[in-house]
């Protein structure tokens, strides 16, 4: 299977305050014709590279994709996974796959995108096999410095990820009856071929008047 980050997008909400601040902005990919794509006609809403070429992005602006569950939303730093108008075989540390969390078919969403590395970006719907991303459903810009990413952009990676640390081994009962038994793990004594199990440990151990 394909490694690749599938991330939830972020909220309109919580991008506006970010986008209010001085030097920050909200963008409306394809405009007022949205992120769609037509399955009868195999056309787009508009000509989304035709949009994006005069304007200026910057790091810490936020695209907004106003589409439905029939697209999907891929955000690649990768030219040769852009041209592939695929995510399968994308690396974890160069795309990233937005969804609003919307479950059903043709249901509308709202995925917001943060701008946070500087260079060329790459926009593509993987939707149809990447059918939709060759008929046009695809777009490229260059993000600029600008002012730099907002405090709430340029947090440090969570640390990775810890294992637990291993469990202690069961406690290990010594037989009573004196040089005879292989002590075994799980209250459980081996006397020749047969298991004493802890319940009958457990009652002899009561019986010798060394449990209370």
């Amino acid at each position: 299977m394909p490694a690749y980050l599938t991330v939830m997008a972020i909220l309109i909400a919580a991008t506006a305050t970010v986008a209010s601040a001085a030097g920050y902005h909200n963008y409306t990919v394809g405009g007022p014709a949205g992120w769609f794509f037509n399955r009868t006609t195999n056309t787009t809403a508009t000509n989304y590279s035709a949009w994006a070429a005069p304007i200026t992005f910057n790091l810490g602006d936020y695209l907004i994709f106003n589409t439905n569950t029939n697209q999907t939303v891929v955000q690649t730093y990768n030219a040769t996974t852009y041209g592939s108008c695929t995510a399968d075989d994308a690396a974890d540390n160069d795309t990233l796959i937005f969804d609003s969390g919307a479950a059903n078919f043709s249901e509308p969403q709202t995925v917001a995108v943060p701008l946070t590395k500087v260079g060329p970006n790459y926009f593509f719907s993987d939707a149809d096999d990447g059918a939709q991303c060759q008929h046009g459903m695809q777009f490229e810009i260059k993000v600029n410095e600008g002012s730099g990413l907002p405090p709430s952009l340029n947090q440090p990676p969570p640390p990775p990820y810890a294992p637990p640390p291993a469990a202690e081994p069961p406690p290990v009962f010594q037989s009573s009856g004196g040089g005879q038994g292989e002590s075994l793990h799980n209250g459980g004594e081996r006397q020749g071929h047969g298991v004493i199990g802890a319940p009958l440990v457990w009652a002899g151990l009561l019986g010798l008047g060394l449990v209370v």
